[in-house]
Formats: structure tokens, sequence, C-alpha cells
């Protein structure tokens, strides 16, 4: 197809606006939404630098869809702008199981294609991880060793970190990144959630999904080739039973 100079330009300038910000909003972007061509090469742009373009609520959004992109947040600018000073990659692998079951609450454990509840409280959202890694921590040593190898996850010091955290100070509502607290993380992975506007915080310690991680997790999280069988690890022990 022969693209003029001028919807090469159009396209650019919509392009590069996109990867400045990461979103931009419908009415500042309506030749993407109006223009066939423009929203293809749009499109094009965005996927040689291995991101998408996707229409969410009133906006439209780049994302990276590989680790490889160059607009890939790495693991050391996000400890740096959301943990303490000592955290490590294991501290970005708990965070990441913890938003799994975030997203894993609204969606039913990942059985519905549609958001199954309104809001989540933060009292809820713990409750759930303590329950998950109770029931991956049921696998067992052996056998957890076998899975850490098999998907590049490391589910046993996960585990042992999340077990380690000082479960007496819970209850005490105001935490912070200093307090060695399950909550406390959780406070932490919030402030990464709220930054991405991937939750809103709706008060009285609920959260409540945006419509931009609406579209993430139907097209990404609930994908194998993006998870690579996550997902049905830490949920099929709660599956079987259901099935017994």
């Amino acid at each position: 197809m022969n693209y003029s100079n001028e919807q090469v330009m159009q396209a650019f300038k919509l392009y590069s606006s996109l990867s400045i910000k990461g979103y931009g909003e419908k009415e500042e972007m309506r030749l993407y939404l109006a223009d066939e061509i423009i929203r293809g090469l749009v499109d094009q742009f965005s996927r040689e630098v291995d991101c998408t373009v996707f229409t969410s609520g009133e906006h439209i959004y780049m994302i990276p869809i590989s680790k490889n992109s160059v607009f890939h947040v790495s693991n050391d600018s996000i400890k740096k702008a959301y943990f303490p000073t000592k955290s490590v990659n294991l501290d970005l692998y708990m965070m990441y199981a913890a938003i799994i079951v975030l997203f894993g609450e609204f969606y039913d454990s990942y059985q519905t294609m549609e958001p199954t509840r309104d809001f989540l409280p933060m009292g809820e959202w713990l409750s759930s991880i303590n329950e998950r890694i109770s029931s991956i921590k049921e696998h067992g040593v052996e056998k957890l060793k076998e899975i850490d190898r098999e998907q590049d996850y490391n589910w046993s010091s996960i585990i042992e970190k999340w077990e380690d955290m000082d479960e007496i100070k819970e209850k005490v509502k105001a935490q912070d990144a200093r307090t060695n607290s399950r909550k406390s993380f959780l406070n932490m992975v919030k402030q990464f959630l709220l930054s991405q506007e991937l939750i809103n915080d709706i008060g009285n310690e609920e959260l409540q999904l945006t419509e931009k991680a609406k579209t993430i997790i139907q097209r990404y999280y609930m994908d194998y080739d993006y998870n690579r069988g996550i997902l049905d690890f830490m949920y099929q022990l709660d599956q079987k039973r259901g099935e017994e």
C-alpha cells in the first residue's frame, strides 16, 4: 500500500505522542480513530518497538508487550521508584504474584472474561494472597524446585519471603516501606498500580480496576504466551478441589 508523505507524518506524530506519554485522549487522537490508514501506520510503528496500541474508555494507550521493547520498564527503575533501597528482583517476582492475585479476585480466579465485582478491599487482597501461597506450598519442596526450573519463576523463594514478613503488624493501618509486613508490601504494590493507572483507590482501603487494566487483563494476562501457564499453576489446585 502506498502512503502519502502527509499520512506518514501525521501517523508518526501520533505515535511519538503515545511513545512519550504512553497514552492520549481520544480527542487529540481522533485521526487514529477516524483514518484507517493512519491507524494502521501507528500500529505498525508500535509493533516495531514491541508495543501494542488499544482504546479503552476515553484514552488510547501504547504499552510494551515484550521485555525486549525499548519502552519496557526495567526492574531497576521499578525497584528505585517503589521499593526500599535494599530490594532485590525477588521483590518484583512477589509483586507480580500479588498483582496476579489481585486481578484474579476481580475475574473469579480468571474463570470469567468480565469482572465479577466492582471493588476489592485491601484486607481481602491480603487474605487471598495468603490462601494462594498456602495452596502453592502444598506442592512440596521438590515439586516446587522442578516447577521453578520449568517456569523460570522462583516460587520457592516467593513462599519463603512471604512467610518471613511480619504478621504481627498486619492490623496496623498506617504502614510504609520501612515496615516489614505483608500489608506494607501490598501498599508498595498499590502505589505501583496507581502510578500505572491500573487501579483506582476509592477510599476506605478499597481498590477498583481501571478500564485500562480490564483491557490489558483480557488481552494479555489470560494469554498463555505472556504468562507461560503461571495462571493455571496458581489456581490449578483450587480447580482440582472443585472437580472432586
